[in-house]
């Protein structure tokens, strides 16, 4: 069964430089979700209710079944994004261009991208799009919020690791970049409204809005399906990021799967959470790794080290009616440990988390199971 009443408070046994051997993450029961195949949008299959308001008139929006969904997908954010909308068939499509726009915007790595020519300006300001301004001062506020566990200028460490080529790089060059990493000398101005400039304060600091792009993203695509189509219900995939407008045909909840990474196949899962329109984001250990040696790497860096987290914690998902602050959270926590992170959980209104930690335990934060109405399946919690 799981473990929902007293959060483990210490962190598991680290190599050098918070990383764990190789034989020691095997042992691991990293039961939990993560990435494009840990959340099943079982819901996406039923009929679906409207829930969300409808926009003008469209060529071929008002001719869709409502019952019969219309789906899309699209490669972006370095993942896999699926839309299954009811209502109006051209809505996917949409939300498929969107996430389109928003890939050329973010892109940490595209040189033309508003995020790059920003760190490549040694901190001039740069103009931006306003939808960028938007996302940076979003997570701005957040990094503010939560104390720099989350922090957007981590692109300064962030960019000496490659955890697709599986580079490391060695102890000076991150000491180095630390200091650079303070999301308090990030300036947003928005004089003028149509092209508001950022500036870093430190020329050699980074942004990188990894940590919350696909959750402000989700929650434009929301405000676009309410705004601009006459779907009345709609279910996005973000990889781990998951968000529902509207609600189920027959007044319903949203149901998604928490699949078991420790399943080769994708299929077992370790629960199932009902929820009403929201988001729930995952993020886990497991989902971008390189072994060096016998030492295995995770992408969540801390910010107060420039290394892979070294807590209790080996997944977390969080609910959220906004996707973005459940995106932020869901690294924050991670950075936070599962004592922690339950009590910042616990002190925010319609908020929840669910914890995996590195001895196959799992920690609820107190409304977990009402926001979720979340239940173990019996293959989880025998």
């Amino acid at each position: 069964m799981s473990e929902t009443a007293t959060p483990a408070s210490g962190p598991i046994p680290q190599t050098a430089h918070t990383a764990i051997t190789r034989r020691a993450l095997v042992r691991l029961s990293l039961r939990g979700v993560c990435g494009l195949a840990a959340i099943s949008l079982a819901g996406a299959c039923g009929p679906l209710l409207a829930g969300c308001a409808a926009g003008g008139d469209r060529e071929g929006a008002g001719d869709a079944d409502a019952t019969a969904p219309a789906t899309s997908s699209t490669f972006a954010f370095d993942t896999y994004c699926t839309f299954t909308a009811y209502g109006d068939d051209a809505a996917p499509a949409l939300l498929a261009k969107a996430c389109a726009r928003y890939d050329a915007l973010f892109d940490l790595y595209d040189p033309a991208s508003d995020i790059a020519r920003v760190n490549a300006a040694g901190g001039a300001p740069v103009a931006v799009d306003p939808e960028t301004a938007d996302a940076v001062e979003a997570a701005l506020a957040l990094s503010e919020e939560l104390d720099g566990l989350f922090d957007i200028t981590i692109g300064a460490v962030s960019t000496l690791w490659d955890f697709h080529e599986g580079v490391r790089p060695d102890d000076d060059a991150i000491a180095q970049a630390l200091p650079h990493v303070d999301w308090r000398r990030v300036v947003v101005d928005r004089t003028d409204a149509e092209a508001p400039t950022i500036a870093l304060g430190d020329a050699s600091a980074k942004l990188d809005l990894g940590a919350i792009a696909k959750g402000f993203i989700a929650d434009r695509l929301c405000r676009l399906v309410e705004d601009e189509t006459d779907a009345r219900a709609v279910a996005l995939s973000l990889g781990g990021n998951i968000a529902y407008v509207g609600e189920k045909p027959d007044g319903g909840l949203w149901t998604t799967g928490i699949r078991d990474p420790n399943d080769p196949g994708g299929s077992r899962i370790i629960g199932t959470a009902r929820t009403r329109a929201g988001s729930l984001v995952t993020s886990g250990l497991y989902e971008r790794t390189f072994d060096e040696g016998d030492v295995t790497y995770w992408h969540i860096l801390d910010p107060a080290t420039g290394m892979p987290v070294a807590t209790d914690v080996v997944s977390v998902t969080v609910w959220c009616p906004s996707s973005t602050r459940a995106d932020a959270l869901s690294t924050a926590l991670f950075v936070a440990g599962s004592a922690r992170g339950v009590a910042i959980v616990d002190g925010l209104d319609d908020t929840a988390a669910y914890f995996v930690l590195a001895d196959g335990s799992r920690v609820e934060s107190r409304r977990w199971r009402e926001l979720t109405r979340f239940e173990e399946s019996a293959e989880s919690s025998a």
